[in-house]
């Protein structure tokens, strides 16, 4: 390297996107006979009005988390044109990790076959993502790492309660990934993560483990109604926030990636920014809510339809549990 890109600004950009769902979609029909052999009615009308949720993707009891995370990850660093070789930093963001400890991180670099990068996870739940790629981001602008793999993936139906017809059809299992590397041109331009917890309980999972027993109850809980006044109004605030912060304006996105868990919050989001909604990537209605894995599952999937292309400026944002939330502005 020269001595002027040895002085050169340092940035990350990145380089390849990948992802991952497990082979068993079941569509809206599919779920409410199910739910009907437990006495729970509901209906694809039903869901399709309140959610724009059509289908999601359920992991079979034997695959974890990092199951899924390989496959996303091998397929970012492949577009990457990358080998695991070059990673040195591995983050998975996830709230259902394959075991209390280790972290999905370190199972997945053995899957790789590597050692030896730093390797843990990030735990935000459904903006957990972008907390992964912010901390990355700032690994590679400080010099610590030059080529990171950045993971979203859940087995989020793990999680679920069947009974409860009001959050067992929003969510859905899967993973994204991405390669962020070094690079003497900005491509993660402005970012910003927040939290609140004073609102823990409006989604929550409230178990634990403790003397080899679950203590509390280990299945999803969520106000529906609280959770959704809160997201559109912080989507909002951290939309702009970052876009300020980039000194760009709202004209200059091309691509609105929100965390897809309710089409109606992405909708209040996009006509907030005065966004149309042919430049938002919705992947919702064939996903579910994946929580840290939507959003990697949706840039991925508008990288590879072609309509995510080099040059253009993209927004992340997420929102989740905790009650967290924050955005990554980038030029792709």
């Amino acid at each position: 390297m020269t001595s002027s890109a040895s002085s050169a600004p340092r940035f990350s950009r990145i380089t390849g996107t990948g992802s991952f769902l497990p082979p068993e979609r079941v569509s809206n029909q599919q779920l409410a006979q199910r739910l009907a052999e437990r006495g729970i009615e509901t209906s694809d009308e039903w869901i399709v009005e309140r959610t724009g949720i059509r289908a999601r993707h359920f992991a079979d009891a034997g695959t974890a988390t990092s199951d899924l995370a390989l496959p996303a990850a091998q397929a970012a660093l492949e577009a990457a044109g990358r080998s695991a070789a070059d990673v040195d930093l591995i983050i998975v963001a996830t709230s259902t990790p394959d075991m209390v400890f280790p972290s999905a991180a370190c199972l997945l670099q053995r899957k790789l076959g590597v050692a030896g990068c730093a390797a843990f996870d990030v735990q935000a739940v459904c903006s957990g993502f972008v907390y992964a790629l912010t901390v990355a981001d700032s690994l590679i602008k400080s010099g610590a790492a030059r080529c990171a793999l950045v993971v979203g993936a859940e087995v989020f139906s793990r999680l679920l309660d069947f009974d409860d017809r009001t959050t067992c059809v929003l969510f859905g299992d899967g993973a994204g990934a991405v390669v962020l590397e070094a690079s003497v041109e900005p491509g993660v331009l402005a970012s910003e993560l927040h939290a609140d917890g004073r609102h823990v309980e409006i989604l929550c999972t409230p178990g634990t483990v403790s003397g080899g027993q679950v203590l509390g109850d280990p299945l999803l809980k969520m106000d529906g109604q609280a959770v959704f006044k809160l997201a559109v109004g912080v989507l909002e605030q951290v939309a702009r926030s970052v876009i300020a912060k980039a000194g760009r304006t709202e004209s200059d996105i091309d691509w609105l990636i929100p965390h897809q868990a309710n089409i109606r919050i992405m909708q209040g989001t996009a006509r907030k920014l005065k966004l149309p909604m042919d430049r938002v990537i919705v992947t919702v209605d064939e996903h579910g809510n994946t929580s840290a894995a939507s959003i990697p599952l949706a840039l991925d999937a508008g990288v590879r339809d072609g309509r995510i292309r080099r040059g253009h400026t993209v927004l992340l944002e997420g929102v989740g549990g905790g009650f967290t939330w924050g955005a990554v502005l980038l030029d792709f």
